[in-house]
C-alpha cells in the first residue's frame, strides 16, 4: 500500500509543479494580450470579487467543519473553494483580456496601502497555487498528518489572498471606467 501511495504522490508532485509554473506564466501571457475589438467585460469584477469573498467564507466554514469532525463536509467545501478559485481566475483573465488597465486614483497614504495590499495579494496568489495543490493532494491520498501540517500554512495564506482580493476590488472599483 505504501508503494502505491508513493507512486501516486510522485505523479501528484509532477502535476503540482507543472500547474504551479504554468498557471502564473499563462496568466501573465494572457494578461498582456488584448482581444481585438472585444467588448469590455465590465460586469466581471464585482462577480469575481464576490467569488473571492465566498471563497474566504467557505475556507473558514471548512476549518470549522474539520474541527467538528465533519471530514466529508470539509472535503466538499475545500473542493468548492478550489473550483471557485479556478472560476475567479478564468473571469479575471477574461476581464483583463477585454478591458484597459485601471489605475488607482487615490493619493497619499491610501495609495501606498492599496499598492502594498495589491502587491502582497499578487505575490501570495502565486505562492498559494502549490500550497493548495500539495495540501489537497495529501488529504486526497489519505496522508492526514501531512495534510494538517501543510494546512497550517496554506489556510492563512489562502484566506489572506481571498480577503485581499475583495479589498483590492473595493479600493479600485471607484476608478473603473464603464
Amino acid at each position: 500500500m505504501k508503494e502505491t501511495i508513493s507512486a501516486n504522490e510522485k505523479q501528484f508532485k509532477k502535476w503540482i509543479m507543472a500547474v504551479s509554473i504554468a498557471v502564473p506564466l499563462l496568466v501573465v501571457l494572457l494578461f498582456m494580450y488584448k482581444i481585438p475589438n472585444a467588448k469590455p467585460l465590465t460586469f466581471l469584477p464585482p462577480i469575481y470579487a464576490s467569488i473571492n469573498g465566498l471563497t474566504a467564507i467557505l475556507l473558514v466554514v471548512a476549518v470549522i467543519a474539520i474541527k467538528n469532525g465533519n471530514r466529508i463536509l470539509h472535503q466538499r467545501l475545500m473542493t468548492t473553494c478550489i473550483v471557485l478559485s479556478v472560476l475567479f481566475l478564468v473571469m479575471y483573465v477574461a476581464y483583463h483580456m477585454t478591458s484597459t488597465r485601471t489605475d488607482f486614483g487615490g493619493e497619499g497614504t491610501i495609495k501606498y496601502i492599496y499598492y502594498f495590499i495589491l502587491l502582497t495579494h499578487i505575490l501570495l496568489s502565486i505562492v498559494i497555487i502549490p500550497l493548495v495543490l500539495n495540501t489537497y493532494s495529501k488529504g486526497y491520498l489519505g496522508d492526514y498528518k501531512a495534510h494538517r501540517k501543510w494546512a497550517k500554512y496554506t489556510f492563512p495564506i489562502w484566506l489572506y489572498v481571498a480577503v485581499t482580493g475583495v479589498i483590492v476590488y473595493v479600493m479600485i472599483s471607484p476608478y473603473y471606467q464603464y
